[in-house]
C-alpha cells in the first residue's frame, strides 16, 4: 500500500511558506503522495493553487486531492484545463479524488446549486474526458494544455451513493473515501468491488483512503482543537472524527496495517498542526 501524508493546507494557521515546506519534505522523506483537503468556508488555502505549488517543489511524489468538490466550481471545461495544468506541471504525478460534497455552505457562498449538485457532476465529468481526450470545443478547438497521463489524471470518485458507483463505472480509475474510518472504507470498496465486476471491466479498480493524526507530547490536545474547528458543522460527528485520530506510533502502525490488508491502494495521513516536526515524526514512523 502506497503511504501518503496530507499537506497542512486546511489548517488555519498554516502558511503558504509552511505548505511548501511539508511539501519538499515529504517528498524527500519518501512518502508516496501528498494529499489535499477541500472547502471553501474556512480558512484554508485553496486546492489546486496548492498542488501547483507543490508540484512545483517537488520531484518525485505524487499529488492526490483527497477530496476535491467540483460542482461548485460550475465550469468543467475550466476545471479540465486547471488539472491538466497541473498534471502538466508535476510531469503527470497527479490523481483527482473527486465528488460532490455534504456542505450546504460551500454551495451558497459560491452561489451553485446545492440539491443539483449531481447533475452538474455528470456533466464534469463528461467534459473532462472530452476535453482531456482532445475533442474539439467550439470555434477555438481544442482545450489545453494535454495531459501528461494519457486520457487525462486518474479519477477517483468518492461518495457512498448508487450514484457514485455508477460515476466510479463510467468515468473512475477507482473508489475514495473520506475521514469515516476503516469501516466506511471496507463497506464502499466491496460495493465498488462487486459492481466493477458485475459491469465487466478490465482490471481492478483503485482504492485511496484518508486518515488523521498528531504526534507528541500534545497529540490528543492538537487533534481536537483542529478536528473539532474544521468539522464543527458537523455537531455531534466531530466528536467522533476527533476521536478517531491516531495519536501514537502503535495506533498509526496498527491502522496502515489493517487498510493495506482491507485492500486500500493509497492511505493518506493528514496532519492536525502545520508544524512540520509533525511530518518528521511521521516520516520516522512510516519511513524507516
Amino acid at each position: 500500500m502506497d503511504l501518503g501524508v496530507g499537506l497542512p493546507s486546511t489548517i488555519p494557521a498554516a502558511t503558504g511558506a509552511d505548505i511548501v515546506t511539508w511539501a519538499r519534505e515529504a517528498d524527500a522523506a519518501g512518502f508516496a503522495s501528498v494529499g489535499t483537503l477541500d472547502r471553501v468556508v474556512y480558512g484554508n488555502h485553496e486546492t489546486i493553487p496548492t498542488l501547483a505549488a507543490a508540484a512545483a517543489v517537488t520531484n518525485r511524489v505524487r499529488l492526490t486531492t483527497a477530496i476535491l468538490i467540483a460542482p461548485y466550481r460550475g465550469n468543467g471545461a475550466l476545471l479540465a484545463k486547471q488539472l491538466a495544468t497541473v498534471d502538466s506541471f508535476s510531469e503527470g504525478r497527479l490523481t483527482v479524488g473527486i465528488a460532490v460534497g455534504g456542505r450546504p455552505d460551500d454551495y451558497q457562498s459560491t452561489g451553485a446549486d446545492f440539491d443539483g449538485r449531481g447533475a452538474v457532476f455528470d456533466a464534469q465529468l463528461t467534459r473532462f474526458r472530452e476535453i482531456w481526450g482532445a475533442a474539439a470545443r467550439g470555434e477555438q478547438g481544442v482545450i489545453g494544455p494535454a495531459p501528461v497521463q494519457a486520457g487525462g489524471p486518474p479519477l477517483l470518485i468518492g461518495g457512498m451513493s448508487k450514484a457514485a458507483v455508477r460515476r466510479v463505472l463510467q468515468h473512475g480509475a477507482g473508489w475514495i473515501a473520506g475521514g469515516g474510518g476503516l469501516p466506511v472504507f471496507t463497506q464502499g470498496a466491496e460495493r465498488v468491488r462487486q459492481a466493477w465486476s458485475e459491469a465487466g471491466r478490465e482490471g481492478t479498480p483503485r482504492f485511496a483512503s484518508l486518515a488523521y493524526y498528531a504526534l507528541g507530547p500534545d497529540a490528543t490536545s492538537l487533534a481536537e482543537s483542529y478536528l473539532h474547528d474544521y468539522y464543527a458543522f458537523a455537531g455531534d460527528r466531530a466528536r467522533a472524527i476527533s476521536a478517531g485520530a491516531l495519536t501514537s506510533e502503535g495506533a498509526i502502525k496498527d491502522t496502515v496495517a489493517q487498510f493495506a490488508e482491507a485492500g486500500c491502494h493509497e492511505l493518506l495521513l493528514f496532519p492536525s498542526s502545520a508544524n512540520v516536526d509533525q511530518l518528521r515524526r511521521l516520516a520516522d514512523i512510516t519511513q524507516g
